[in-house]
């Protein structure tokens, strides 16, 4: 990735094309450029046979400059930089701003890749492309361009797996100002990939993470608790309010643990925040309690024994 800075002060951050895909690209744009130079050649030397041998010879030079030469320029200024080739290689041409190129910039460029990739055969564009740190060669560093990829792959990101029942609203009260965005993006990442983890590997890693996160907030992590369910319970909490800061409290009752509060004439009015009770999932309310006397009273969350919790997928190693 590299840091280009605008005339506004703005730093933009684009990936160069390397050698491979570039090569790929002028070979097919040189591909193209010699197929309608010999279709354009034969077509003038048919109707110019009456002419004289300098004639013929003059016209030739004019076809090779027009159609080689002049035609790539043409296309690229019209296209701010996306040619045949570097259309299907997903590659444009911009200046070294980040900004669209102009015909000046494409004229150096089609002027010195006539040296460059014609009469060398690409030799001298590809040492150039090598040596260059942005893979430039010799047209972009005199015109003042870059070649940078625009279509760049995107890295999927894991499912992250929703806390324990049993959990939801215990954080309610926690500090998160003080956890910063490198160790939010920690946590998400060793949630989303914690599947992919050797057992052992995993609940180090959520341990140290789990740390971290507690040493931040300071609130030490609930006895008891995996790491990677605490983890969890943290995440969506910290999304529960951001939920509330960006929808106002609006909104029924899910992840976000929000529902819509009604009036004493029974019509719904702004959302407001509510706190899951526990056995709550996804929004749906617990069984209705027993009546007195028949079973035992429910007891909170965190004094139900680890044997009679849900089921959560958090499981310590062996």
């Amino acid at each position: 990735m590299s840091e280009l800075v605008t005339g506004e002060a703005v730093a933009l951050e684009l990936r160069p094309a390397r050698l491979p895909s570039r090569a790929l690209a002028a070979l097919l744009d040189v591909t193209v450029a010699l197929v309608a130079y010999v279709v354009v050649s034969f077509g003038l030397l048919m109707a110019t046979a009456s002419l004289d041998e300098a004639a013929q010879i003059a016209v030739s030079i004019a076809t090779f400059l027009l159609v080689l030469v002049g035609g790539p320029i043409a296309v690229e200024t019209l296209s701010h930089g996306r040619s045949l080739g570097k259309t299907a290689c997903g590659l444009r041409v911009v200046r070294d701003d980040g900004g669209p190129i102009r015909f000046r910039h494409s004229l150096v460029r089609g002027a010195l890749g006539v040296v460059e990739i014609l009469l060398t055969a690409g030799v001298v564009a590809c040492i150039a492309s090598l040596v260059s740190a942005r893979g430039r060669r010799l047209g972009d560093v005199f015109a003042g361009t870059l070649v940078v990829r625009e279509r760049v792959p995107v890295a999927r990101t894991g499912f992250l797996p929703p806390p324990p029942p049993w959990l939801a609203g215990q954080f309610s009260g926690l500090d998160l100002s003080g956890v910063p965005d490198g160790l939010w993006l920690a946590i998400r990442q060793y949630l989303g990939r914690m599947s992919q983890l050797d057992p052992q590997v995993g609940w180090a890693m959520g341990e140290r993470l789990a740390g971290d996160l507690a040493a931040r907030t300071g609130v030490p992590m609930p006895q008891g608790v995996p790491p990677a369910a605490y983890l969890a319970a943290v995440v969506q909490e910290r999304q529960v309010r951001e939920s509330r800061r960006a929808f106002g409290g609006a909104g029924g009752v899910g992840q976000s643990g929000i529902a819509p509060v009604h009036g004493p004439a029974g019509a719904p009015s702004r959302g407001a925040p509510v706190v899951q009770e526990s056995g709550a999932v996804g929004g749906v309310p617990p069984a209705a309690p027993e009546p007195p006397g028949q079973g035992r009273p429910a007891a909170p969350a965190d004094r139900i024994p680890p044997a009679e919790r849900p089921a959560t997928g958090f499981v310590p190693p062996a």
